[in-house]
């Protein structure tokens, strides 16, 4: 049922996305320059920008990255048009998304791809009919995009996993750890593990096993968990997770198993994950203003339709990009950095009836 809601509202922000492009053209005036709330005329004045995400296992895409970049897009240039879709998980799907776009005559294509591997065709398709490619949130190493917009995926893994092992040591914790990693299709799942695994070989804790999740699913990373609870009963001192959903899944395989939860890692700043932090169940979690990167991502994508190439901040896998340092959240720093006034989350979301009590303990609200 959360599946079907999702891809309900994936087809409603895509109609939306393609509707308020139609209501900004008609605004255009007769000199071809855009009125209002957008752009002058000139090159890109009425460009077309496919904006092409992985899944519906995070609801980030739907909720955030896709609403903002279509803002911020808009503001730019008022005649821009952005072309929405999402892949559902599949990399089949989001090729023929990319072939179809590509067929509509997209200046820009911005892509968060299910399959790294898989989407050199689709960068390689795109630039051989002149089409500039920005990889958004995961890249492409296999072959050069021409800009790549994320946080620095590797960082984020380094940044929860010592984050975890400081606080595993300053509690003098005993056991090894479990390492529960995002998509083996997906490169910054990839970078992230990496990050992980440098935290966690210079930790002095045994990893005792890890996992690659299929498709980030957390039914796959708790099916998973709740055997190495059986295979190793009581000597398992914390958990390295590489997202919320997966770090959720962990959480609820100890639950299930009926044992105490031990410290759990999480990334993306999930609603479910913060209330979970307030209460005491996940130990961390990564702040990354989506904001951010979907606002870059659209800035980008407007200087390639003018006919300019954005520099970025550094290179990685040859390509130009530009990498946002984010930020580790915790019980401690909680209300500061993810929950309340102008920040990521309302107050008034994460504290429900039944975290009340948990937030009023941690200073939220």
């Amino acid at each position: 049922m959360r599946q079907r809601s999702l891809r309900t509202l994936a087809a409603i922000l895509s109609v939306t996305a393609m509707t308020a492009s139609g209501a900004a053209c008609s605004t255009k005036a007769p000199n071809g320059s855009a009125g209002p709330g957008g752009a002058g005329g000139g090159p890109g004045a009425n460009a077309k920008i496919a904006f092409l995400m992985p899944d519906l296992a995070s609801t980030r895409y739907e909720l955030y990255d896709a609403p903002l970049f279509t803002a911020k897009t808009k503001e730019l240039c008022g005649g821009c048009e952005v072309l929405y879709q999402n892949a559902g998980g599949d990399a089949v799907e989001q090729q023929q998304q990319a072939d179809s776009a590509l067929a509509q005559g997209v200046d820009v294509l911005v892509i968060d791809p299910v399959d790294s591997a898989a989407a050199a065709t689709t960068v390689r398709t795109a630039q051989g009919r002149g089409v500039a490619v920005i990889a958004y949130d995961r890249p492409i190493p296999a072959v050069r995009a021409d800009y790549y917009v994320s946080f620095d995926n590797e960082k984020i893994g380094s940044m929860i996993g010592r984050s975890l092992v400081d606080h595993l040591r300053a509690t003098s914790a005993e056991g090894g750890l479990l390492q529960v990693n995002g998509s083996p299709t997906d490169a910054a799942a990839g970078l992230i593990k990496k990050g992980m695994r440098s935290a966690v070989d210079s930790s002095g804790f045994r990893l005792l096993a890890e996992y690659d999740t299929p498709a980030w699913e957390p039914a796959k990373a708790q099916s998973w968990v709740s055997g190495q609870i059986s295979k190793f009963p009581g000597g398992i001192a914390g958990v390295v997770a590489a997202n919320d959903g997966t770090g959720g899944a962990s959480i609820a395989a100890f639950k299930a198993a009926g044992v105490t939860v031990p410290p759990v890692t999480g990334n993306d700043a999930e609603l479910a994950a913060a209330q979970r932090i307030i209460k005491g169940d996940q130990y961390n979690t990564i702040s990354k203003p989506i904001k951010t990167v979907a606002e870059a991502a659209a800035t980008a994508a407007f200087a390639f339709v003018r006919g300019e190439k954005p520099r970025g901040n550094t290179v990685l896998f040859g390509t130009p990009s530009e990498l946002f340092t984010p930020t580790v959240v915790t019980r401690r720093n909680i209300a500061e950095v993810l929950v309340g006034g102008g920040k990521p989350l309302k107050a008034s979301e994460v504290c429900t009836r039944t975290y009340a009590a948990a937030c009023a303990a941690a200073g939220v609200g």
